[in-house]
Parts: C-alpha cells; structure tokens; sequence
C-alpha cells in the first residue's frame, strides 16, 4: 500500500510563545495537566510551561508523518488521533512496534536524536506538533526529577520492545490479543478515555495482524472465538472487555 509522502500534510507554522497555554497545541497542554506527555504506558511529568512549539501539523488517516533516516524538525508528539511506530521490509509487508496515542511523544531518542529508523503511519486523522529540540532539551536537563523521569521512560521504551519480542516469539495467538487488549485499556485509561471497560478501538483486523505477527484471517478467527466466550464485544468501533478476569488469565497477566 503507497502512501502519500508528509509534504501534502496541512501545516499550521510556528508560533511565537510555545506556552502551556498556546492555542497552537492545546491538546498537549491538556495532556500534561492530564499527567504528562507519555511513551506507552511511562508518562513523563511536566511542571510548568512547555517548551515552544515549532510546528503543528494536521494529517488524513493511512498516512505516512515520518520516514527512517528523515530529518526531524524537532520533538514529535501526537496531539489528537491514533498513530503507529512501523517497521517496513522491501516487499511491503510490516511490523508494528507501537501504537501511539494522545499525549505521546513518537519516541525518547526523538529527544536527542535528529532522526528515527522506523516509520510513523497515521491510523486515524492525527494532529501532532514537534518541540523545539533545543528548549525541549534545556527543559528537561534543568530539572533533575525531569532527567530521571526520561530515563524511566527509556527503559520502559525497552521493556516494551522487549515484550513485543517475547509476545511475537513465544505467545500463542489468543495471548497476544488479549495483552494487546489490555495494554491499550491501560494506556487508554491514564487518558481518561476508558469508561465499564469500554474504549474506542479505531484499528482494523489488518492492524491487530501486523501487532500481533498474525495474518488477518487468523485474528478474524481469534476474535470470534473471545466473543463467543464472552470475554470481549466488539461493534461500530467500540472495545468492551464483558469478562476482564477470563481476558487477564487468557492474556497471562500475573
């Protein structure tokens, strides 16, 4: 599947005062009154104003925001919508590494790193802006409880790179999509976005296959089998978890 380069995305420029209160990027100052701009499941506390903003950019859903080896414009961080870090072989098949939410910054090494090595893909309509990289820096580094707050969200960058490796390579089918399940449930309710085990899940079967190293046509089967049990419903783009003990033993949650 092609995809249209980030040049055609709507851009809103730059604007002078980056504060918390910039109207620019509400959406991320909303986030971190929230708790804090996150990476998976670690948050990293933010006091204060943020750091100027450089950009605000606005993208259609199936996009691609950012290509390996691309020059970053500054910090990434997605401000409305559901995106996704990818890996891409030559014959187009792929990998998701991480699904990215609101309040999510792309990925700690953006904060130091002028480039990723993955793709960044749209799944639904996505604002996202970039941080200033310089004043992001002088932020973080000028606060000690901010340095240790991005280390924790360093390793737990790792632990999840780590999960996905044990999950891809030792997991059976059903395991992988109930800890999907609940890993985006507990992601999601740090956002206040979960309400009787009920979010909105935006991603296509296709999306749960290329998380989950599945084809589609076995998710298909997976997810009949949870909602014959009981375990999940899903409709209209609505996850609710109907059984949350049978999914957490399912999924192997100690």
């Amino acid at each position: 599947m092609s995809h249209p380069v980030s040049d055609e995305i709507n851009r809103s420029g730059s604007h002078a005062s980056g504060t918390a209160d910039c109207q620019v990027c509400a959406a991320i100052a909303a986030m971190v009154r929230g708790g804090g701009l996150r990476i998976g499941s670690a948050r990293l506390p933010w006091a204060g104003r943020l750091p100027p903003i450089h950009d605000r950019r606005e993208v259609r859903s199936r996009q691609t925001i950012l290509r390996p080896g691309e020059t970053l414009e500054g910090v990434p961080v997605i401000c409305d919508g559901w995106a996704a870090r990818v890996a891409r072989l030559s014959d187009g098949r792929r990998q998701i590494l991480s699904f990215l939410l609101p309040g999510d910054l792309v990925s700690a090494s953006a904060v130091f790193a002028s480039s990723v090595n993955f793709y960044v893909e749209s799944i639904t309509a996505v604002t996202h802006a970039n941080f200033i990289r310089e004043e992001f820096q002088a932020k973080l580094l000028g606060e000690p409880k901010n340095i240790k707050a991005l280390m924790g969200i360093c390793v737990a960058e790792q632990e999840e790179a780590d999960r996905l490796v044990a999950d891809l390579g030792r997991r059976r089918a059903e395991e992988r999509l109930a800890r999907l399940f609940l890993h985006l449930m507990e992601r999601l309710k740090m956002r206040d976005m979960v309400q009787d085990h009920a979010f909105a899940l935006p991603l296509r079967q296709s999306h749960m296959a290329d998380a989950t190293g599945l084809t589609p046509v076995h998710v298909n089967r997976v997810l009949g089998t949870l909602r014959d049990d009981g375990i999940i419903e899903l409709s209209g783009g609505t996850l609710r978890i109907a059984n949350l003990l049978k999914l957490q033993r399912l999924a192997d949650v100690n």
